[in-house]
């Protein structure tokens, strides 16, 4: 199961041409938080094999346009399948530059509390690529076409949400899986709400604040096939970049994550 970004998220879910990510800049305050979300699953077919799953993601994000921003995520799930049950772990720690020019990313998997894959290096922008420098689980470097890391993507979208954009694709590289590769995003962006009483993960400090529904469906252009995207995310996103309310569609099978806790922390002052 690969690791997908909510606050893009969270990750969020999160280009050419390159276009910086300091808030200031853009108009963007992004709240630094912590945020835990339930993860339920809602559909499976037989060809996956899975006959139940549950988990948890425990989300932080912190920095500022000053001083980069930063990401812990952790996503446990327990699993069960026609060919046996597992619990997976997958731990995540990313930095991005504040520019928008490098990002940095460590991924590390347990399968029953047993180390089963890490993944570390850092990606930059260089001229008309993203080249990535990998120092686990070997040494190497892959350049791969220009694309936004996930913070800016996520300040991009709600800029482009502000403006009243609907629809429009972007690249990105969040150094999911072997982190070689840049996926293309197709988002949809729907209209401002508020939530009213039946909105189950409205809580705290987001409870009585506007949010749109984000879609976004990530392609690889490499892989052949019938134009389907790799996996789909839907969510609540709320303009301070906090993500609720998640859908997570991989394909053959279909996660909720309902929010259930939220900490605001303190925003740096860049003055």
């Amino acid at each position: 199961m690969r690791r997908k970004s909510i606050a893009l998220a969270t990750g969020l879910l999160l280009a050419a041409p390159m276009m910086s990510a300091s808030a200031d800049a853009a108009g963007v305050q992004l709240a630094p938080h912590r945020a835990v979300y339930a993860v339920e699953l809602e559909d499976a077919s037989d060809r996956s094999g899975i006959t139940g799953m549950r988990g948890r993601i425990v989300y932080e994000f912190r920095g500022s346009a000053c001083e980069g921003y930063t990401t812990n995520f952790r996503f446990v799930t327990q699993i069960a399948a026609r060919a046996g049950g597992r619990v997976t772990d997958q731990q995540t720690t990313t930095f991005e530059e504040a520019d928008g020019s490098s990002f940095r990313f460590l991924t590390r998997t347990f399968v029953d509390q047993r180390p089963d894959r890490m993944i570390e290096g850092v990606a930059a922008v260089e001229d008309d690529a993203t080249v990535v420098t990998l120092s686990e689980p070997e040494e190497g470097e892959i350049r791969l076409d220009p694309a936004a890391f996930p913070t800016a993507h996520m300040i991009d979208l709600i800029e482009r949400a502000a403006d009243g954009e609907r629809f429009y694709e972007r690249k990105i590289f969040d150094g999911s899986d072997d982190a070689d590769r840049v996926l293309t995003t197709t988002v949809i962006i729907g209209p401002e709400k508020t939530g009213d009483e039946d909105d189950p993960d409205a809580i705290g400090a987001v409870a009585d604040t506007p949010f749109r529904n984000i879609s976004v469906a990530y392609f690889d252009e490499v892989t052949e096939g019938e134009g389907l995207p790799e996996y789909r995310i839907a969510f609540k996103m709320h303009d301070n970049g906090i993500t609720r309310s998640l859908e997570m569609d991989y394909g053959d099978f279909l996660l909720s994550g309902t929010m259930e806790e939220l900490e605001l922390f303190e925003v740096e002052d860049c003055s």
